[in-house]
């Protein structure tokens, strides 16, 4: 579920700065989105609608992995009146980044791995033609006496 959170984080900001209501952004978000953290904003959406109290219902959304933050601030602009667009605007940007520095770090550890069967590949050869001959060469010098 929490793996599409940088994308509801994105298309939540882009709802709210637009002008729409959290209740209608999340709705919108959630029917893109699908799954089941378009399911859960959804219902945050249309438990809102239905009478309940928002900051509760919004406080649901902690459940998904990575969205203490998100739901903490959705449901602050409910009780406090201060729009959330800028946090959830920093929480989008702030996802995009944390998912930058995971690809890099899988990249580089992808170069790591594929060198490990190279150098395994090279090692044999460089015994062979580097250091076998070497050895033998002062094998003979050493038994000839020379």
């Amino acid at each position: 579920m929490g793996s599409r959170l940088p994308e509801a984080a994105e298309l939540l900001a882009a709802c709210l700065a637009s002008g729409a209501g959290p209740v209608a952004a999340a709705d919108a978000v959630g029917r893109t989105l699908g799954g089941p953290l378009g399911e859960a904003l959804r219902r945050i959406a249309a438990e809102v609608r239905l009478g309940g109290d928002p900051a509760r219902c919004w406080q649901r959304l902690a459940v998904v992995p990575g969205a203490c933050d998100l739901a903490r601030w959705m449901a602050r602009s409910v009780t406090t009146g201060v729009p959330p667009v800028a946090a959830v605007t920093r929480f989008a940007a702030e996802c995009r980044a944390g998912r930058a520095r995971a690809a890099g770090a899988r990249a580089r550890r992808a170069a790591v791995l594929a060198t490990a069967p190279l150098g395994l590949c090279f090692l044999p050869a460089f015994l062979a033609v580097g250091v076998v001959p070497v050895v033998i060469g002062l094998a003979g010098v050493m038994t000839s006496g020379g």
